[in-house]
């Protein structure tokens, strides 16, 4: 595992006299829960997340009860995504006051994998959030494409802060990612905590996986959980091929 960029704790949860609220967000590729789900949501459970933007989340035979288990065992609901949205699934805690949500599939490209968003609109105390989780193709011009396309829904749901998430299939230096970064508060490029490197579980080199937040939000820390309590590299190698990316985020009072 990389070494860690900082030590300090990352803030907990909570709701300010002021309206508004420090949220952890956790986004994580599960690759369909194919490896063990026990390591998957222990890893999950110590990250006390209020929002998981899951990636590769089941899409076949009996998905919503594969993905209902990893959340109770997670402590856990279902906010929206799954097969519906191609793959992308968010899940939250009770803390979250959920307003909408909608699964988006975007345009299929002949001979690539349906891609889609799972978004939601919800509030923390005061503070009213956006939510997307994504998991952008693997060609690149597609790719760049749909980061377009998600700058556009994020901005179509109407709140005043909002967070995106999910495997991008591409580094910092790639123009989707890019694209995204000039737009938004690349998590961990603005408070790095944690590890960097998110890809491969194995020997981890590259950052393909992110958190985004919008200007506004405050980005109290983000990187991989490596040192944080209750996270174990053997859970993080045993839960799927990619390592988690958290985030804690002081949302202002709507």
């Amino acid at each position: 595992m990389p070494t860690s960029f900082s030590a300090s704790p990352l803030p907990v949860s909570r709701t300010e006299a002021d309206g508004s609220a420090v949220v952890r967000v956790l986004s994580y590729n599960i690759r369909s829960m194919r490896d063990d789900t026990a390591a998957l949501a222990r890893v999950i459970s110590a990250c006390a997340p209020d929002l998981v933007l899951v990636q590769e989340a089941p899409r076949f035979f009996r998905w919503r009860k594969k993905l209902a288990r990893l959340a109770a065992a997670s402590d856990l609901v279902i906010l929206s995504g799954g097969a519906t949205a191609a793959g992308p699934a968010l899940l939250c805690t009770l803390r979250a006051t959920v307003e909408r949500t909608e699964d988006v599939l975007l345009p299929l490209t002949p001979g690539q994998h349906r891609r889609g968003f799972a978004t939601a609109v919800v509030r923390f105390g005061g503070a009213r959030l956006g939510v997307l989780s994504c998991h952008l193709s693997l060609q690149k011009d597609e790719r760049h494409e749909q980061s377009g396309m998600l700058l556009d829904r994020l901005a179509g749901l109407g709140t005043p802060h909002a967070v995106a998430g999910g495997d991008l299939n591409e580094s910092p230096t790639g123009p989707a990612f890019r694209r995204l970064a000039d737009a938004l508060q690349d998590g961990f490029a603005t408070r790095p905590w944690g590890g960097e490197h998110t890809w491969t579980f194995a020997g981890p080199d590259r950052r393909i996986d992110a958190v985004f937040a919008t200007p506004g939000i405050e980005v109290l820390g983000c990187g991989v959980p490596l040192a944080l309590p209750g996270v174990s590299g053997a859970d993080l190698r045993a839960a799927t091929d990619h390592l988690p990316v958290l985030a804690a985020l002081r949302v202002p009072a709507s």
